[in-house]
């Protein structure tokens, strides 16, 4: 059966869905699924370089306020003496007060670039901003610890498309969205007669078709464990609380996921920044409610942690638009109930010594990476980055 050209693109439609979300629920039933004492890593990519210093608030630095006179946050909710947190974020201050919150400031690489677009790869990949890198640190660690699975379900994100960071060299995470949504249209009685008739000698094409044949063949049984362990806990009904419901369901199933990866934005504020991003925050901090507050209830807390990075933070002067615009250096956040140790974890932005109106970073994003490669996730961490300047110590 040869196909025409449109034939061939609608095959291609279904068959690069499937790329994207085939067989990961099929680790259920794989004799090496997830323990309960096995760590997980969930990471929230803020795209569009959140702006730092509106987040972790310096609320007593004169500096802030006068480089800030109509965007400063004079409301902020108080961590320490010296900072506060955006009053937008207050689960996160609960968290803080609970002991399961870390903040690491001022993080970010030598030299760093202002492109979205290439300080995202710089991140993902864990590069030099010298070095250009065509895998990410996560396909890295998928490529050690993966080396021999017939699926590489240890990562997954949840996203019409796969990001930089979960491309390895060698193995691949799977992106998703809806198992559901692939079921059906893989029982569309035009693909299955589609893949039972093919003829098609180009390599390509039958690679194409090979992956049609595998969605059609396994679309009801993912299907189908998809809704084995779905969580019941209620969560926002934003595009992140799904996300956040999906990734609780498959941590408390027994696939052998490690690490969950999700994004929301964008957070580059150029115009209005207080209205944008503090709608933002209350979108992140209602879904991580919910996410926690399920994680607790079914004792797995402990085991999970969720980390937060931007690509940029933003410059420490406002704009004539009531906004900031591209900056330097950032805070991450850390959520667990296994921290070894809490709260903030070095100093506040020093906001007297910039490097032409930004800030100068103090933490390499890398140290951070290598922290939760070793301590978190047990991985060989100067083998997958690189990286031989030590780990912190509150992972």
């Amino acid at each position: 059966m040869i196909i025409k050209r449109r034939e061939f693109l609608k095959v291609g439609s279904l068959a690069t869905a499937s790329l994207l979300l085939p067989n990961f629920l099929k680790a259920m039933a794989l004799p090496n699924a997830l323990e309960r004492e096995q760590k997980v890593l969930v990471i929230l990519q803020l795209s569009g370089g959140n702006d730092g210093l509106n987040t972790i608030i310096p609320r007593r630095n004169d500096i802030y306020f006068r480089e800030r006179q109509t965007i400063a946050v004079e409301n902020a909710l108080p961590l320490t003496d010296e900072a506060g947190i955006n009053p937008a974020l207050g689960f996160f201050k609960e968290l803080f007060d609970n002991g399961e919150l870390a903040v690491l400031n001022n993080v970010g690489y030598p030299n760093p670039d202002k492109s979205h677009f290439r300080s995202m790869d710089i991140w993902h990949s864990a590069s030099r901003s010298d070095e250009y890198l065509e895998s990410g640190w996560l396909g890295r660690y998928l490529d050690e610890a993966c080396y021999d699975c017939t699926h590489p379900t240890q990562a997954l994100e949840v996203n019409d498309m796969l990001s930089l960071a979960l491309k390895g060299k060698h193995k691949k995470a799977f992106a998703f969205t809806d198992p559901k949504k692939l079921y059906q249209t893989s029982q569309e009685e035009y693909f299955k007669s589609l893949y039972e008739d093919h003829q098609h000698e180009d390599e390509t094409v039958g690679y194409l078709y090979q992956t049609l044949g595998e969605t059609i063949n396994n679309a009801d049984y993912i299907f189908e464990k998809s809704k084995v362990k779905s969580t019941t806990a209620p969560y926002p009904d934003s595009a992140l609380g799904k996300d956040f419901r999906t990734i609780a369901s498959l941590i408390k199933s027994d696939i052998n996921t490690q690490v969950y990866y999700l994004q929301i934005g964008s957070f580059d504020t150029h115009i209005n920044q207080r209205q944008r991003q503090e709608g933002l925050f209350r979108t992140i901090n209602d879904a991580v409610e919910a996410f926690v507050d399920d994680l607790k209830k079914n004792g797995l807390f402990q085991q999970v942690m969720l980390m937060t990075f931007s690509e940029f933070g933003r410059r420490v002067a406002q704009n004539a638009s009531n906004g900031t615009d591209h900056g330097t250096a950032n805070q991450l956040f850390f959520i667990s109930g296994g921290l070894k140790e809490k709260g903030l974890r070095n100093a506040l932005p020093d906001l007297e010594h910039l490097n032409a109106g930004d800030l100068v970073y103090s933490e390499d994003f890398r140290k951070v990476y290598a922290t939760l490669l070793k301590n978190w996730l047990g991985a060989d961490s100067s083998k997958i980055l690189g990286w031989k300047n030590g780990v912190y110590d509150f992972i």
